[in-house]
């Protein structure tokens, strides 16, 4: 185990980085312009140091400042020692920087919304490596495992949680365009609820605040078919096996090429949103910035197609 050192006999110090900028500037105002100071600062960083050595350390000569026979003694050791500051933290940065950024995200998400859009992120960022952290049960965010977590909220988060909203919560039905009657382009709530209706298991709640958004009471759980993952839901819908219900933007290909169909042609406004969630202090970090700052325009892109 290693000794104690013995940390009070060290200087204060705040001031070091102004004594080592004046020494090797050999000028109070320059030392203050480079460490965005004022010069008074500067000058009492200077004057606990000297206390606390009990020497002076500069001497002025004119309108400069030279260092003492003290100070030129002490200069090295404080460069040093500073430099060797600067090369850890530079080294620890790079260390955690190397590392692979973590997304939570769930399965639905990711392969309905994101995977097919990380080509464009890795592209634009290519020294942020990702690693996608699937899971398909429960909204919560896993703080534990992941760096950042694209997930659903319908409540507050704790503070020490960073929150960037990314889609509000909509409500519509999807289906196979086989499953309308051949002469109607759209149906009635009401006949709807005659159909096949495909649940997920995570989000049982959906169908019913559909269903009581428009008046009509709870879901008809008799005809309601339960999935464990949206994917598998509209597939099935796909297919023709049921209405799905989509509460997101990850139907959109389907719709736009005719595989899916909106069978209401309504779109009820759900309680809750979807954003992207992180710890408050990594939410500085410059990969995270980045990914969030992408997940944005993403998010717009989405929002508006």
């Amino acid at each position: 185990m290693p000794t104690p050192l013995p940390l009070q006999e060290l200087p204060p110090l705040s001031s070091l980085k102004g004594f080592e900028a004046a020494a090797r500037l050999l000028s109070l105002r320059a030392a203050a312009e480079e460490l965005h100071l004022t010069h008074p600062a500067i000058v009492n960083q200077i004057q606990r140091l000297e206390e606390n050595l009990q020497v002076k350390l500069f001497a002025r000569e004119g309108r400069h400042v030279v260092l003492t026979p003290a100070g030129e003694r002490f200069y090295p050791a404080v460069r040093e020692a500073l430099a060797g500051l600067v090369q850890g933290a530079r080294a620890l940065r790079q260390l955690q920087h190397s590392q692979p950024l973590t997304v939570q995200v769930y399965v639905t998400t990711s392969i309905r919304w994101l995977a097919p859009r990380l080509a464009d992120f890795k592209s634009a960022h290519p020294e942020v490596e990702l690693k996608l952290m699937t899971c398909s049960s429960g909204w919560e965010f896993d703080e534990a495992n992941a760096d950042v977590g694209i997930v659903f909220r319908d409540g507050l988060l704790p503070e020490h949680l960073h929150w960037q909203p990314l889609f509000d919560s909509r409500l519509f039905p999807v289906c196979s365009p086989q499953l309308l009657e051949s002469d109607a382009s759209t149906l009635s709530v009401e006949t709807l609820t005659t159909l096949p209706l495909i649940g997920v298991y995570t989000e049982a709640w959906s169908w019913g605040s559909y269903f009581e958004s428009l008046g009509l009471g709870s879901c008809p759980g008799s005809n309601c078919i339960m999935v464990d993952t949206l994917v598998v839901a509209l597939e099935m819908a796909a297919r023709g096996e049921g209405v799905a219900l989509v509460n997101g933007p990850f139907a959109a290909d389907d719709l736009s090429s005719g595989r899916l169909v909106n069978p209401t042609g309504q779109v009820m406004m759900g309680q809750g949103e979807w954003g992207a969630v992180c710890h408050r202090e990594l939410a500085q970090d410059v990969r995270v910035v980045a990914l969030l700052d992408w997940l944005r325009s993403q998010s717009q892109v989405s929002s508006h197609a």
